[in-house]
């Protein structure tokens, strides 16, 4: 009769010292992944070197009479609104069809 120890204890994975591949697949992706860091980081460190020390402004001050469109209410209704790009157009549609 087998115990439930002896049971937990039997080894149903077969001879696991044959074909040990896990150890040095996993050291090379290890290094690989490292490598790869390594590049990103110098990349990253080049392209923030040839930025600018400082940025210009994006905008003027604003006039008191004038009105831009970028500067409108968004919330007034009369912004024109983002549609998905594969809705289809009416022109499009009165002229296909």
């Amino acid at each position: 009769m087998l115990t439930t120890a002896q049971v937990l204890a039997e080894n149903n994975f077969g001879d696991t010292r044959t074909g040990g591949l896990a150890g040095p697949m996993g050291l090379f992706l290890i290094v690989l992944l490292a490598i790869v860091t390594v590049l990103l980081i110098r990349n990253m460190n080049a392209r923030l070197r040839r930025l600018p020390d400082r940025f210009p402004q994006q905008g003027g001050p604003a006039e008191p009479g004038r009105t831009d469109a970028a500067v409108a209410d968004p919330t007034d209704g009369t912004a024109p609104q983002d549609s998905p790009t594969n809705a289809p157009n009416g022109s499009q549609q009165r002229r296909n069809g």
